[in-house]
């Protein structure tokens, strides 16, 4: 959900068990990258503080970037969602590499500040078992690669088949 106070507001008198605070841009049609809390440090901690005063759990998607980490750290997040869109765009195996690197630095250096570490953008079913495997990763977000192959296995095999990728059982 968008940091602006109406929607903020909108969510304390709703109270979910958690929001995930995104940027929004006016012409996007989904989320093209992480919420940038260092540049809108204020209004993400006014959000925050907001939310958890209504014992709503927080979590910001946002790059991995420790600089990113940090101030998600210090505005109050107990939790992150990294933005695995530069990941999952990757097509040459070395800079994929270097990606899932600069992603596996991050899981851990956000766990040694003792956030709750979540991944999701661009996660599919043939680039989803690097990400999952990652020591300290707590939740996958993969909606759209489930709905699009649902299309056609349906989607309780579809689920099944990402369940499976997760979990590194490898079998549906």
């Amino acid at each position: 959900m968008s940091i602006a106070d109406e929607i903020v507001g909108i969510a304390c008198r709703l109270k979910p068990h958690q929001a995930t605070l995104v940027p929004e841009r006016r012409r996007e049609l989904t989320t093209e990258g992480g919420l940038d809390v260092i540049r809108h440090g204020t209004r993400v901690a006014r959000a925050v503080s907001r939310l958890k005063d209504r014992d709503i759990d927080v979590s910001l998607f946002i790059e991995p970037s420790r600089r990113q980490i940090k101030m998600a750290w210090n505005v109050g997040a107990g939790m992150i969602e990294l933005h695995t869109g530069h990941y999952a765009d990757c097509r040459i195996p070395k800079d994929r590499r270097k990606m899932l690197a600069e992603l596996r630095e991050a899981v851990a250096y956000a766990r040694d500040l003792g956030l709750i570490v979540n991944a999701g953008h661009g996660l599919d079913y043939e680039n989803v078992c690097p990400v999952a495997s990652m020591r300290g990763m707590h939740e996958l977000n993969i909606g759209y690669a489930i709905v699009c192959y649902s299309i056609f296995l349906g989607l309780e095999r579809a689920v099944r088949q990402m369940k499976a990728l997760v979990t590194n059982t490898g079998k549906p």
